[in-house]
C-alpha cells in the first residue's frame, strides 16, 4: 500500500521551489529550461519526469501522453502562484510522447480544453506529428573544451570570418530523397567548409518547426533541435566534429515572430499570452505569423533562455537573430492607422528595443566570444555598438544596402555599368558606422531572384567571370563574409528546400573553376591580415580611385597598419593594358591572386612575375603598369610581403 502511494503522482511534493518562480515571474531566470518542461527527476529513490509548463489564466492543466492513454484525468497538474503548473510523474522516461491539456480561460466552469505542445520541450515529433518528446538527459561527451577556451580570448573585430551558409535539409540528400542526419552531416560538412576555406557554418533555423516550407523561420520548438536529422545528442555531435575541424557555428534564432499552429504558442491559456494582445502589435501581416509580448517578463524569460540555452548546451559560437527590424518599428509593414505608437507616440517598439539590449549583454557577459548577429535592413542607428553608449548591443550587422546595391550592379549588362558606377562606391559613406557582414544570402537565390550565376549578364563565359570577379570583391571589401551554399559552385537554378545542391555541375570545368576560385579567396582572405585586421576601422581601406567610371575599374588599398594589399577590379569584358596604379610605396609587387587566371575559368589574362613600380609623371607618388583581365580582378602585394 505504501509502495503504490510513492507511485502516485498526486502523492509527492511540489518541485519547484519560491527562488526559481519569483525569478522566472521577474524575467531574469536564465535557465528556466531546467524546471519548465519535461525534464529528468528523482524524488528519493522514484525516478521519473517533473513536468512544468506556464499557464496563468487556465483554470486547470494536466499532463497528458503515450503514458496515460491520452487521459486528462489521469494527471492534473499543481498550481502556483504567478502561472506556474507542475507535476512530478514517476516511472515516465526518455522517449515518452506528451502534450498539455489546458482548460482555457474563458471564464466558463465548463470552458474549452484544448492539447498544446510544450514551449520548453528539448524534442519533438517528427512533423506532421505534434507531440513532444521527453529528451533523455545529454549524454554526448565534448572534445572542443580547447575550442571554447580559445573562443572565449578570441579578437573577433580584427580576425578573419568568412561565413558558409547552409539548409542542412538541402545540402545533400540520399538517392531516394530522404534527409542525412546530424551524424552522416557531421562526417562531410565540416571537412567541407574546412576544405573551401570558410571559418564558420551558418545554419538556417534548425529548432522544430512544423512546416519544411518556412524554412525554419517559424518555429515553435524554441528549446528543440528539429527531429528532422535526429536527437538532440546527434546535434550535439554535429557541433563537436564542426570544432574539432577548427570551424565555428552560428545558428539563425528567431525572436521576432511565431506560427499560429493550433499545437503552438497561440493562444496558450485561452487567451493571448506569449503573443501581444491586440492584433496591431500582435500580429505581422507580411507572415501571418504572431509577434512575441516583449513586455511581459515571462515572454522575455522565454526568449532569454532559449538564446542561453543554444550557447550552452549546445556550444553554438553564435546566432544570428532574423528580421529584427520587424521587431524595432510598430509600423512595420503596416499603413496609417493599422498599428498604435508607443507612449511617446513614436513608432519604435520600446519593449522589443528594451529586449534586445538585454539579449546582447547577457550573451557578452556570461560568454565573451560568441557572437550576435543582427539582420536589420534599416537605418537603425548603432545596431552593432554597445549597450552602454547607447546601442542594441550587436556583434556585428548584415549590410543589406552593399548586397541589393552590389547585385543591383552586377545584374548590369556591362556596356550600362558606367551609369551605375555610384552603386559600388556609395558604401563607404557609411561603411564605418556598424560592424558589417557582407551577406550573399539564401534571400537572393529564391522566388523567382534567380541564382547568382543566373543574374550574372553575358553569354555563359561572361557569367562566370563575373560570378568569379563579384566573390573577388567579396573577399576584398572591407566586412567579414558570407555566402550561401550552391554559390561557391556556381549553381545555375534557385535553391530548393526539397532538393540537394547540384552538386553534378562539378562535373564541368567552369563550376569547378568557381568552387577552385572562391577556395582560393577565402584562404587568402584569412591568410593576408591586411584583407580583414581592420575590417570596421577607416584606417584599413583607402580609395586608390573610385572615379574611373569611364572604363569601370576600381581599385582600393587594405592594410593593416603595417602591410598592405592592393586590389584592382575591371567590370568590362575589356582588357585593359598598360592600366596606371597608384601605390602606397616605390617597390616590387607580385600579383598573389588573379580571377582570370586559367584553372579558374579565366582568358589568362595575368600580371607574371615581380612588377616594377615608377615615379608618376608628376614626380609625386608611384605607380604600377598591369595587364587588368577582363572582367576579372587582381590583388597584389610588395614582393616578400
Amino acid at each position: 500500500m505504501t509502495r503504490k502511494r510513492a507511485r502516485d503522482a498526486c502523492a509527492f511534493p511540489p518541485q519547484i521551489g519560491d527562488f526559481d518562480r519569483q525569478v522566472f515571474g521577474e524575467g531574469h531566470h536564465w535557465h528556466a529550461y531546467r524546471f519548465l518542461g519535461a525534464n529528468a527527476h528523482r524524488v528519493g529513490d522514484v525516478e521519473g519526469t517533473l513536468f512544468a509548463t506556464w499557464a496563468p489564466r487556465a483554470q486547470s492543466v494536466s499532463v497528458v501522453g503515450d503514458f496515460n492513454q491520452w487521459d486528462g484525468r489521469r494527471h492534473p497538474m499543481r498550481p502556483h502562484p504567478g502561472g506556474i503548473w507542475e507535476l512530478f510523474v514517476p516511472n515516465v522516461g526518455a522517449g515518452s510522447l506528451y502534450k498539455f491539456e489546458i482548460h482555457g480561460a474563458d471564464g466558463a466552469a465548463n470552458g474549452s480544453r484544448f492539447l498544446k505542445a510544450d514551449p520548453y520541450a528539448k524534442q519533438c515529433e517528427l512533423r506532421p506529428e505534434t507531440a513532444s518528446v521527453v529528451a533523455a538527459p545529454a549524454a554526448h561527451r565534448w572534445t572542443d573544451a580547447a575550442w571554447i577556451a580559445a573562443r572565449a580570448a578570441r579578437d573577433w573585430l580584427h580576425a578573419p570570418m568568412s561565413v558558409y551558409e547552409v539548409h542542412l535539409g538541402s545540402w545533400k540528400r540520399h538517392p531516394d530523397g530522404r534527409h542525412w542526419t546530424y551524424r552522416e552531416l557531421a562526417a562531410d560538412l565540416p571537412r567541407y567548409v574546412q576544405e573551401m576555406g570558410f571559418t564558420h557554418l551558418e545554419l538556417m533555423p534548425i529548432s522544430e518547426h512544423p512546416f519544411d516550407g518556412s524554412w525554419g523561420y517559424q518555429t515553435l520548438g524554441n528549446f528543440a533541435p528539429t527531429s528532422r536529422y535526429g536527437s538532440p545528442d546527434d546535434f550535439r555531435y554535429f557541433i563537436d566534429a564542426c570544432h574539432a575541424q577548427g570551424i565555428g557555428v552560428i545558428l539563425d534564432w528567431v525572436p521576432a515572430h511565431f506560427p499560429r499552429d493550433a499545437h503552438g504558442l497561440a493562444r496558450f491559456d485561452g487567451q493571448p499570452l506569449y503573443e501581444y494582445s491586440d492584433p496591431r502589435r500582435g500580429e505581422h501581416p507580411d507572415w501571418s505569423t504572431l509577434i512575441y509580448d516583449y513586455g511581459r517578463p515571462e515572454v522575455r524569460n522565454y526568449l532569454l533562455a532559449s538564446a542561453l540555452y543554444w550557447i550552452e548546451e549546445f556550444h553554438a559560437d553564435g546566432l544570428r537573430i532574423d528580421a529584427v527590424a520587424s521587431m524595432l518599428y510598430l509600423d512595420y509593414s503596416r499603413k496609417a492607422g493599422e498599428w498604435v505608437p508607443n507612449r511617446d507616440g513614436g513608432n519604435q517598439n520600446l519593449e522589443a528595443v528594451e529586449f534586445l539590449k538585454e539579449l546582447n549583454a547577457v550573451i557578452h557577459q556570461r560568454h565573451p566570444g560568441v557572437l550576435s548577429i543582427a539582420e536589420e535592413s534599416t537605418a537603425w542607428p548603432q545596431v552593432s555598438r554597445p549597450t552602454n553608449t547607447g546601442g542594441l548591443g550587436f556583434s556585428m550587422k548584415w549590410d543589406l544596402g552593399w548586397m541589393h546595391d552590389t547585385l543591383d550592379y552586377f545584374r548590369t549588362d556591362p556596356l550600362y555599368r558606367v551609369h551605375r558606377h555610384q552603386r559600388l562606391t556609395f558604401g563607404m559613406l557609411y561603411r564605418y558606422a556598424e560592424n558589417y557582414v557582407l551577406a550573399l544570402s539564401h534571400d537572393e537565390v529564391v522566388h523567382g531572384k534567380r541564382s547568382l550565376l543566373d543574374k550574372m549578364p553575358g553569354d555563359p563565359w561572361q557569367r562566370f567571370a563575373n560570378l568569379r570577379l563579384l566573390y573577388t570583391y567579396l573577399a576584398t571589401y572591407p566586412g567579414k563574409k558570407l555566402l550561401f551554399m550552391g554559390g561557391e559552385i556556381a549553381q545555375s537554378r534557385e535553391w530548393n528546400h526539397d532538393r540537394e545542391l547540384d552538386w553534378a555541375a562539378l562535373q564541368d570545368p567552369m563550376h569547378r573553376g568557381v568552387q577552385s576560385a572562391l577556395r582560393d579567396l577565402n584562404r587568402l582572405y584569412r591568410a593576408t591580415p591586411a584583407l580583414h585586421r581592420l575590417d570596421f576601422e577607416p584606417g584599413g581601406f583607402a580609395w586608390i580611385d573610385c572615379d574611373d567610371a569611364s572604363r569601370s575599374v576600381l581599385s582600393y588599398r587594405r592594410t593593416d597598419g603595417h602591410t598592405h594589399a592592393i586590389v584592382v577590379l575591371n567590370f568590362t569584358p575589356t582588357v585593359h593594358e598598360n592600366y596606371r596604379v597608384r601605390v602606397p610605396q616605390p617597390g616590387r609587387y607580385r600579383e598573389i591572386f588573379n580571377s582570370d587566371a586559367r584553372e579558374y575559368g579565366g582568358s589568362g589574362i595575368v600580371n607574371a612575375g615581380d612588377l616594377q613600380s615608377h615615379d608618376v609623371a608628376d614626380g609625386h607618388g608611384h605607380e604600377l603598369s598591369l595587364k587588368l583581365p577582363p572582367l576579372g580582378g587582381i590583388v597584389l602585394v610588395p614582393s616578400g610581403g
